[in-house]
């Protein structure tokens, strides 16, 4: 039994997982496809393998001496883990790095996973370096450097005070093996959550990031 267990939650994480809402309005997560009318509410989720960067973000950061589940946290908060990813400001790849910062810490090709990695990790240690608190360097990661000078702290950006919030709150996460959902909501803020959410709540597709 305890094989067979195993050999289910196996199969289960490696399938695509499909969500609706009931009747009851209770929302059901399953990797079944229904053929019932339930299935036109249905969503597929995308699944995003992040474990095949594991092996760079976890050597950059002892590299440069910082913590490999902030990195890993950092970009899923960022990027879902996509290394083509650009921003509407032009922030490039897995770490989102602006074209400037990538030139400065040496990515000249920041599409290219590693170096996209090591520029972002070796940005980062220095900004913990400089503001001694993990809180403060997050949000000079997002806003910039001067902004958190300008403020005394954290910008009071919505965008900067959810993406600290987040990154903190997947580092607890991440260490104990969470599946991670991943959307942008209807109002263009980003949802990171552990549990699924509401498909009406997102305005494209959700990701599961493992």
């Amino acid at each position: 039994m305890r094989y067979a267990a195993a050999f289910l939650l196996a199969f289960f994480l490696l399938a695509d997982i499909v969500t609706y809402v009931d009747e009851n309005g209770r929302v059901v997560v399953t990797n079944t496809i229904s053929s019932s009318k339930k299935s036109r509410k249905k969503r597929v989720y995308k699944r995003v393998n992040s474990s095949i960067y594991d092996a760079i973000l976890v050597e950059k950061a002892r590299k440069y001496g910082i913590d490999a589940s902030l990195v890993k946290a950092l970009i899923t908060v960022e990027s879902g883990f996509n290394p083509r990813a650009v921003s509407r400001k032009g922030a490039i790849g897995l770490m989102q790095l602006m074209p400037e910062t990538a030139k400065l810490y040496g990515a000249d090709d920041p599409f290219d996973p590693e170096q996209n990695i090591e520029a972002g990790v070796r940005y980062l240690s220095e900004l913990l370096k400089k503001f001694k608190d993990k809180k403060l360097a997050l949000a000079a990661y997002n806003a910039g450097e001067s902004a958190v000078r300008k403020y005394g702290g954290i910008p009071p950006y919505r965008e900067t005070k959810s993406f600290v919030k987040n990154v903190l709150a997947l580092i607890g996460l991440r260490d104990r093996k969470t599946i991670i959902y991943r959307c942008v909501g209807k109002n263009g803020s980003l949802i990171v959550s552990n549990s699924p959410p509401l498909p009406e709540d997102c305005s494209g597709e959700v990701e599961i990031i493992r």
